[in-house]
């Protein structure tokens, strides 16, 4: 009896717990929804069809990237690199690059995958990874959600036998995802020549997206004496060249990063320190500013810090340390290299926050939510 009433008394709090969630305000739930982590709201898709269509809408697709990409405790972000014996893309908590001293990274099971031909990471934008296969095959790809796209054929009208210059962003004033080899755009599913500027003296990475815009470094000799920031405007696909500022006196490597949204570079002197220089304002000269000046570890070796990648809320940057990671915390004025589990040596990395972006257009992307409504 006792059990009974038990199974009778868990019967009514369900349909009272059902009652109350009908009764919920939309707005709050929309607002609960769209702080969850991606892998749960493809999971609550199937409660219902106006949370299927909800959360397949364009907006809340939009918001729900907003907040994830400004959580501060970085619970959506990871980063994606190369393996490079043999070459294979894995993934990190940024979080944990940042804030522990072990990290454990997992193998990307990427549907594109062929054993045989060699992999480029182009760049991420808004959770999307662009992917270059071989040496023309470019994918988009969105490991959160598990889908990606195939970009068509782009043989014709390359100079070069293989891409050297490449990159991948998005256009706000269009609405639309653009990858760089020449030109694709996913709202015509098509690719177009660009002509103008001789790509042969870029350095063979990702572009860097600042302000709408795709960065590359140009040299102009071996010895690094002479070397331009290149821009592409992926609204009026037009290249540029951006003001740098007045860097210290000697010989330097650069590397080009993003720091807080910001265009910014490093400045290796011979191993014996680096600056970091960060443009506050884009496209203002004046607005360069040096705001960290990082020694070298005392047991440094043939190992140099090149590409920033990420700086956190109290001011502590991720670097490219040789071919693994490495944290400064310029308060303490300390280093922090990590112990690895799973991991090689790698040659390319990029930060991506998980989205629930689609790789459609959003008119089809529209038309395909509308019908499961």
């Amino acid at each position: 009896m006792g059990k009974r009433n038990l199974l009778q008394s868990r019967d009514i709090n369900s349909s009272s717990t059902a009652v109350e969630i009908h009764n919920f305000p939309e707005e709050i739930i929309e607002e609960i929804l769209s702080r969850l982590p991606v892998k749960s709201l493809l999971k609550f898709r199937c409660v219902s069809k106006s949370w299927r269509s909800l959360i397949g809408s364009k907006r809340f697709i939009k918001t729900h990237l907003q907040n994830s990409t400004n959580n501060a405790s970085f619970t959506h972000h990871r980063i994606v690199f190369l393996d490079s014996y043999p070459q294979t893309l894995r993934h990190a908590s940024l979080r944990s690059l940042l804030n522990e001293p072990v990290i454990d990274t997992l193998a990307f099971d990427y549907p594109m995958y062929t054993l045989d031909d060699p992999i480029r990471l182009v760049g991420c934008c808004d959770g999307l990874i662009s992917i270059l296969m071989g040496q023309r095959q470019f994918f988009l790809w969105n490991p959160s959600t598990r889908t990606y796209k195939a970009l068509p054929d782009v043989d014709e009208g390359f100079k070069h036998p293989y891409v050297t210059q490449c990159g991948f962003g998005f256009d706000e004033s269009n609405s639309d995802y653009k990858a760089v080899g020449k030109i694709y755009s996913l709202k015509t599913n098509s690719w177009k020549t660009l002509m103008g500027l001789d790509v042969d003296s870029f350095v063979e990475e990702g572009g860097k997206l600042v302000s709408g815009k795709l960065h590359w470094e140009r040299k102009s000799d071996l010895n690094n004496r002479i070397w331009d920031i290149v821009s592409f405007d992926l609204k009026s696909e037009v290249y540029g060249i951006v003001d740098q500022p007045n860097y210290r006196e000697g010989k330097y490597h650069p590397s080009l990063g993003v720091l807080g949204g910001c265009i910014c570079v490093l400045c290796d002197y011979k191993k014996i320190c680096v600056d970091v220089w960060v443009m506050k304002e884009y496209g203002v000269r004046e607005s360069w500013v040096k705001v960290l000046v990082v020694p070298y570890p005392c047991d440094h070796r043939i190992a140099r810090f090149s590409t920033p990648f990420f700086i956190g809320s109290q001011g502590e940057i991720l670097f490219m340390y040789g071919l693994s990671f490495a944290v400064y915390y310029p308060k303490d004025k300390i280093f922090r290299r990590h112990r690895r589990i799973h991991f090689a040596p790698f040659s390319e990395a990029n930060v991506y926050v998980e989205s629930l972006v689609s790789l459609v257009p959003d008119v089809e992307h529209e038309r395909q939510t509308q019908s499961t409504a």
